[in-house]
């Protein structure tokens, strides 16, 4: 199989599995396909992978080989996954749930249509910073590791911040469940963030252990995921 179909497969089956494994959780605990919040939802998810692929299968494909690997090394990353995917099943769950058995129309009160197509946004949003990201950091790889040659990103969105992707994954999160009209599932996503808070420090602690420069980045560049804040 020539490289570049195989890698073109595997991206693919990666990204298939994923965007399958989410409409089923939201579809089947649902109880329906008429769930117009969840369409909208995995179609603005195929946004970033069709943009990575189609930006990067040339010009980089080393990028791509990068956000295709999946076994951490460290043993606190290893931990995050495990804790990222006893979460993933209820963030997907509940809004299903929810749509069904109408908990936030009952309990609170309808997510307003004005603020599922502001979460929308935001979604993309976060699709089109995590592609500047990488285009900007061409080492952003989907573990954490240091490569041989790898050296400092500063420019672009990590001169505000030094870790744009999880601001990124953060806003995504904060947006999800109002995307998928959910107060309810709100919590679920809240983890993730704290998952991706933990992530980034136990992240800066190889970094600056291994990666020459970034201790010294770190000093220029003070704030982790917040600008002005933290």
């Amino acid at each position: 199989m020539p490289a570049g179909k195989s890698l073109w497969f595997r991206f693919v089956r990666r990204g298939i599995w994923g965007i399958f494994l989410a409409a089923a959780l939201m579809f089947i605990s649902a109880g329906t396909l008429r769930f117009w919040q969840a369409w909208a939802f995995l179609g603005i998810s195929l946004v970033f992978p069709v943009m990575l692929f189609v930006g990067f299968q040339k010009r980089d494909p080393q990028l791509i080989e990068r956000r295709l690997l999946k076994k951490e090394k460290a043993s606190g990353q290893k931990l995050v996954v495990r804790l990222g995917m006893l979460i993933y099943l209820p963030c997907y769950l509940l809004p299903g749930l929810d749509h069904r058995f109408g908990w936030s129309r009952t309990w609170l009160a309808p997510v307003p249509l004005w603020l599922t197509v502001l979460a929308f946004a935001v979604l993309l949003a976060g699709q089109l910073l995590t592609f500047w990201v990488m285009d900007v950091n061409r080492f952003a790889a989907r573990i954490v590791q240091v490569e041989a040659g790898q050296t400092v990103a500063d420019t672009g969105p990590y001169r505000l911040v030094r870790h744009p992707m999880y601001a990124a994954s953060s806003g995504m999160c904060l947006g999800a469940p109002l995307a998928l009209g959910s107060w309810v599932a709100m919590p679920a996503f809240w983890l993730f963030i704290l998952l991706l808070v933990f992530r980034l420090i136990n992240e800066e602690q190889t970094l600056r252990r291994e990666l020459p420069g970034y201790t010294e980045y770190c000093e220029r560049t003070r704030y982790r995921l917040i600008p002005g804040v933290w």
